[in-house]
């Protein structure tokens, strides 16, 4: 594997901040102290998001579920998976939010993802309970430990959009950066590729991977 893509989610994959508004609605005390505190990186992904969720009552997982179905995923990521696919990189899905969320939003594209890294939850009790295998020190899903688990020879491609992907976004060669994600990495001054949609990363992908075999 030459290339491979490590994507965000929430906000990324789907059009909208899908996690960040269920966290909201099922518990809205503790998102609306907590949420603005992370994005001003005063309390820690993993801290905050974990505290949001585990007090949230196990039988709101269906209401959940059906609410993220409803959700739309952005443009292009169809056009980009069948790019990949031709060019055999593999598309690898990180998320900070819920693994139930993300095959919930794929439905049937979650087979053609190559791994999906996200947070399990575990609903026995009264209240949600966070597994996580890639717990880090700042974040529930640790991006750039999953990077990690892979080749260090390949050329790893980051797509994010915000806070979550902040780490991964400046441990990866090349990096594709929207939103709140492009103002944190203007801030640090780390290069990076302005995107809105999915078919913004497949040209932009194609213009690097053909001067890339141009040149050699």
């Amino acid at each position: 594997m030459k290339n491979i893509v490590f994507c965000d989610f929430d906000g990324t994959i789907t059009a909208q901040e899908t996690f960040v508004a269920v966290l909201k609605e099922f518990a809205p005390e503790l998102a609306a102290e907590l949420i603005p505190q992370m994005y001003a990186l005063k309390v820690t992904l993993r801290d905050g998001v974990r505290r949001i969720l585990e007090s949230i009552p196990s039988s709101c997982l269906p209401e959940i579920l059906e609410y993220t179905r409803r959700q739309q995923m952005r443009a292009g990521l169809l056009e980009l998976l069948d790019f990949l696919e031709e060019r055999d990189v593999p598309f690898v899905v990180v998320s900070g939010g819920l693994r139930s969320m993300v095959c919930a939003v794929l439905d049937s594209l979650v087979e053609r993802a190559h791994a999906i890294y996200a947070i399990d939850i575990d609903t026995s009790g009264s209240h949600f309970r966070v597994v996580s295998p890639y717990e880090g020190e700042t974040e529930l899903v640790d991006k750039v430990k999953v990077m990690d688990l892979y080749d260090a020879t390949n050329t790893k491609i980051a797509i994010g959009d915000s806070v979550t992907d902040l780490n991964m976004a400046t441990s990866a060669p090349v990096v594709f950066a929207r939103d709140r994600l492009a103002k944190y990495i203007d801030e640090r001054n780390f290069p990076y590729i302005a995107w809105n949609d999915f078919f913004d990363i497949r040209n932009a992908l194609i213009e690097i991977w053909d001067n890339e075999a141009t040149i050699t």
